[in-house]
This record gives C-alpha cells, structure tokens and sequence, in this order.
C-alpha cells in the first residue's frame, strides 16, 4: 500500500508538473516581449550608439539572463517592481559587457563625439582608435575601483566623474597622438 501511494503521489506531481510548465515557462513570444520593453532603453549611455544587430544581441543576453533567474514567466511578469528589475539586469549586462571586453568604451565615448568635442584629432585610422580605448580602459581601470562605479559615475550625471574621464581622454590623446587641448575652467559660486 505504501509503495503504490508513493507512486501515485509521484504520478500526480510529474502530471501537475508537467502540465503547468509547458504554459507557464518563456516562449518565442514572450521573448519578442521583452525585447520590445528593452527598446525603451536604446537612450542610455553606451547603448545609444549601438548598431541594430549589436543591440538585438545586447538584448538577448539581457532576455536570457532574466528567462535563466526567472524560469517561470508568469512569475517574472507578476513581480511588484518589475520595471526596476529588468533596468538592474540592464545595467548588470552594460557592466559585464565592459569587464569582459574594454573596446566596448566607443560605444560610450564614439570616435566623431570625441572629434566634435575636441578631444581627437579627426582623421584616425582604426588602429590608432583602437590604441586610444586601450588607453582609456587601462587609465579607466586605474581610476575607478570597479567597472560599476565607472558606470555609476558616468550614468549618474556626476560631474566630477565626467570631468574625471574627460582629462583622462585627453591624457590619452596627448600621450598617443601629440594632441592637446587646452581646459578653460570655470569655477560658478552659487549664490553670488
């Protein structure tokens, strides 16, 4: 008696099991679901300059890595700050992305932005950009304790993080390329 409750309790849990995931785990269409949320995200820092194939994979992994903690899509869907948690698992790709790789910084400071700003010389072959974001990455690195809090620093709007990665740029283009720019730097007192 005892084995055949066994069975059938295991029989129904395999049955309710299941049947429910089937209807409750990620499909095609939920996948297309997020991916459109995510487009709402296209206006942040570094992915504003990415390509529409570097961002349908940039989305990917974020949809992959939400499907991978949320298994169960109804439950991704109901959670009470859903929002919050798929920009936290945005920022945690962002992040990732420029840990492993730190070309990924001319999809935050593009090659013309840097002419047009002054920090560059127009002009630059690809070889000689790629040297610069070496450049950058590695005084970035130097810099910051953490890729989050470079990312914090720039994503925030904290000038002094802007500022901070602005002379480093400029370090770069003067050590690389014999470039320099002059800084005229205003000091504004509030209240007078």
């Amino acid at each position: 008696m005892k084995k055949s409750l066994l069975t059938t309790v295991a029989l129904v849990a395999v049955l309710l099991s299941g049947g429910c995931s089937k209807e409750q785990r990620w499909g095609e269409k939920e996948r297309e679901e997020l991916r459109r949320e995510l487009r709402a995200y296209r206006d942040m820092v570094y992915l504003d300059n990415l390509a529409d194939a570097e961002f349908a994979l940039f989305s990917g992994d974020v949809v992959e890595a939400i499907e991978v903690d949320y298994p169960v899509y109804t439950t991704f869907v109901e959670l009470p700050g859903r929002g919050d948690t798929v920009e936290v698992y945005v920022v945690s790709t962002i992040v990732e992305e420029l840990n492993t790789n730190p070309h990924n910084l001319r999809n935050i400071f593009p090659y013309p932005q840097l002419v047009a700003d002054g920090i560059l010389p127009a002009g630059l072959n690809h070889q000689a950009q790629r040297a610069f974001y070496d450049c950058l990455s590695h005084k970035i690195k130097r810099a910051f304790p953490s890729t989050a809090a470079f990312f914090d620093a720039i994503v925030e709007g904290n000038q002094a993080g802007a500022t901070l990665v602005a002379n480093l740029a400029l370090q770069c283009a003067a050590d690389l390329f014999d470039w320099g720019v002059e800084v005229d730097e205003t000091v504004v007192i509030e209240g007078e």
